[in-house]
């Protein structure tokens, strides 16, 4: 029984540590293009001349678009490094505590395994989550 609440344990830190990253990326990031800051100096060129004034706020809206592009790319990059990490060191201590109990009580070898197998499960599911946030922030958000 242990056991089962060790795995249950690593599972839900993992599964922390990605909702925590997640949300502080979410806000992190702009909305869209339309909500960043203008460059600096797009006022300034108003009263000069209207071929200016355009160019320089298209090129303010590719620079904004790019800025936003590398914070999703930067976001998603942390999301799942964090979770892959987490959930490599969850998995690593779940098996390293089967087998010490595997070791300890080799008559319950197959109860062991199986509830390791099912917590490896959990925690794999954990990193495919932030996988898949991951794609979405970089593709949909």
């Amino acid at each position: 029984m242990k056991l089962v609440k060790r795995f249950t344990a690593v599972a839900v830190a993992a599964l922390l540590a990605f909702v925590v990253l997640s949300v502080i990326s979410a806000f992190a990031l702009p909305a869209s293009a339309e909500t960043a800051e203008p460059a600096y100096g797009i006022e300034t060129y108003a009263a000069a001349d209207e071929t200016t004034t355009e160019s320089g706020a298209a090129s303010s809206a590719e620079a904004a678009e790019a800025q936003v592009t590398s914070s999703k790319a930067i976001a998603a990059a942390i999301a799942i490094g964090v979770a892959a990490l987490a959930g490599a060191i969850a998995m690593g201590i779940s098996i390293a505590k089967a087998m010490d109990g595997i070791s300890r009580q080799p008559e319950a070898a197959g109860n062991i395994r199986s509830t390791m197998m099912l917590g490896l499960v959990f925690v794999e599911t954990v990193v495919i989550y932030a996988l898949i946030v991951s794609v979405l922030l970089i593709f949909v958000l």
